[in-house]
């Protein structure tokens, strides 16, 4: 099928082709807009020359921040993301043999793969079920309990990430986001 999250066909390209380049988008996903964090992996090989765990994790940390900051940047906070992308590729490449894909591949059900996911550098449990329905949603990954563990997110409609498909459902996704903070500004004001 192909992701069409950056709006970039080359930088969608690069989540096509890598389990971990897929991974670190979303680990990147944060405080950002979604668009510009999926394609923080193929500005890295842009500029690092390659997307490899091992590369990434050995890299020397002053000059991998320096590179993640240079314009345009990773992410707006492009040192505190870039020592969290060293450790993702770190913990990739020492406990999944360089294979981010076993992550989800080697999950005994959809609990056990949120569980894996939880554990990454920069997971907590809302992203990782967006990650795991991203999974489900788009590359059919789906063990036994997958909806269980990833909740509404499972559901059809455009919640998040794991629902956009092209320019049009990332739109969506977007006004769903602005109603949900909407709603819970009245909620806060109301109590």
């Amino acid at each position: 099928m192909g992701f069409h999250i950056t709006g970039d066909p080359a930088a969608d390209k690069v989540l096509d082709d890598s389990p971990f380049a897929l991974l670190a988008a979303m680990m990147l996903d944060q405080q950002y807009p979604m668009e510009h964090a999926f394609r923080g992996p193929a500005k890295v090989i842009d500029r690092f020359g390659t997307f490899d765990p091992a590369a990434i994790a050995a890299a020397d940390p002053d000059e991998f921040a320096a590179m993640a900051a240079v314009t345009p940047a990773i992410h707006r906070f492009p040192g505190s993301m870039a020592a969290r992308l060293q450790e993702l590729a770190r913990i990739v490449s020492e406990e999944y043999d360089g294979d981010a894909s076993r992550i989800w591949t080697g999950a005994a059900d959809g609990r056990d793969l949120l569980k894996r996911v939880m554990a990454l550098p920069g997971f907590g449990r809302q992203k990782a079920q967006i990650f795991v329905a991203l999974l489900a949603k788009q590359l059919g990954v789906r063990p036994d309990g997958w909806e269980k563990a990833v909740g509404a997110y499972a559901e059809a409609g455009h919640r998040s990430v794991a629902d956009v498909v092209d320019a049009a459902s990332l739109q969506k996704v977007r006004d769903f986001k602005k109603a949900q903070k909407a709603e819970a500004k009245a909620a806060a004001r109301t109590d």
